[in-house]
């Protein structure tokens, strides 16, 4: 059963990977955040995946397609955290019943996909994207977001310029020891200390390819691919299931690469620097989160199979990168 899920699986990515670049722009001016924008991304070709057997027939446009199911992914998102969030201030008090219009309301602000909120709502973004960036037709747009021309023609009406808005000023912050530490064991090629920086119940992943729970099993298998995953990299052989591709080995050498702390939009990056024949290159970023105490990490994203979220971030911090395609089990 696996096995068939996993050719299944193969032949999607065959047919809609193509399709990745154009798919993270969208999810990246949707969610304004590069983290955010592939985790978008990643669970739009999971949910596409998952409806493609359901379908009577194969999408007409598969890119339009992919646009809708992002897009409702990402809107089912923001009001499931605004559902929370009402939730959470309204504890404890004493709620009057709804009104007998509001199931309606409910239902008439779904149908419009509640473009005329006071604030910028999804669906304007979601317009305004789809017609500035894209410059998709009106119909077009309005079948994406599953409303009507005329809702569109408003949610541009009033969406437009509000993503125009700066980010704000980030200040600075020291980067915490626990961090300083686990680069000093990475560039020392000590497992050993790597690991003991972790919490016993660690999560760690490589965003796209896999997810461990524990730290001996980090230790055992993402910690050791990050530090000498290089070897592979430069002598790549046929069936290797780690899912490194010839392609992009790229002059790598058998080296361990260096890890550096970075600051960039408001946290602490750690920058994969891989050695080349030609020069120092960074082929993977990674985020951490860190335990109550901040002394031990509790989370590692490694960000490796990411080829959009590199070039994003070393672009801005203009650095020199390559990237490594995306992750296919062998």
């Amino acid at each position: 059963m696996t096995a068939t899920v996993t050719r299944s699986w193969q032949r999607f990515l065959e047919v809609y990977e193509p399709l990745r670049p154009v798919l993270y722009r969208f999810c990246r001016y949707l969610s304004r955040s590069s983290w955010d924008a592939e985790d978008l991304v990643q669970d739009t070709l999971a949910r596409a995946f998952a409806t493609l057997g359901g379908l009577t027939e194969p999408p007409r446009d598969r890119r339009a397609w992919l646009f809708r199911v992002a897009s409702n992914l990402w809107i089912d998102q923001l009001r499931r955290r605004d559902a929370r969030s009402t939730g959470a201030a309204a504890a404890g008090d004493d709620a009057d019943p709804a009104p007998a219009g509001a199931t309606a309301l409910r239902r008439e602000t779904r149908e419009a996909a509640g473009t005329l909120l006071v604030q910028l709502s999804p669906q304007e973004r979601a317009a305004v994207v789809l017609k500035d960036a894209f410059d998709l037709g009106l119909d077009e747009i309005a079948e994406i977001l599953s409303t009507s021309v005329g809702a569109v023609k408003a949610a541009l009406h009033r969406g437009r310029g509000k993503l125009a808005e700066p980010d704000p000023e980030v200040t600075r912050t020291p980067a915490p020891g626990v961090l300083d530490a686990f680069c000093a064991a990475f560039n020392a090629h000590d497992l050993d200390r790597l690991t003991a920086l972790l919490l016993d119940q660690v999560t760690v992943e490589v965003v796209g390819a896999s997810i461990q729970h524990g730290a001996q099993r980090a230790r055992d298998t993402v910690l050791t691919g990050m530090l000498f995953g290089s070897q592979r990299m430069a002598a790549p052989a046929d069936g290797d299931p780690c899912g490194i591709d010839p392609r992009f080995a790229q002059e790598v050498l058998p080296v361990p690469p260096r890890l550096e702390l970075r600051f960039h939009r408001g946290e602490h990056l750690l920058l994969s620097w891989y050695a080349h024949r030609d020069g120092e290159f960074v082929r993977a970023v990674t985020r951490v989160e860190l335990s109550a105490g901040g002394d031990r990490i509790a989370r590692v994203r490694n960000y490796y199979y990411t080829p959009e979220v590199i070039a994003e971030l070393c672009g801005e911090l203009d650095l020199a990168w390559r990237v490594n395609g995306t992750f296919r089990a062998r």
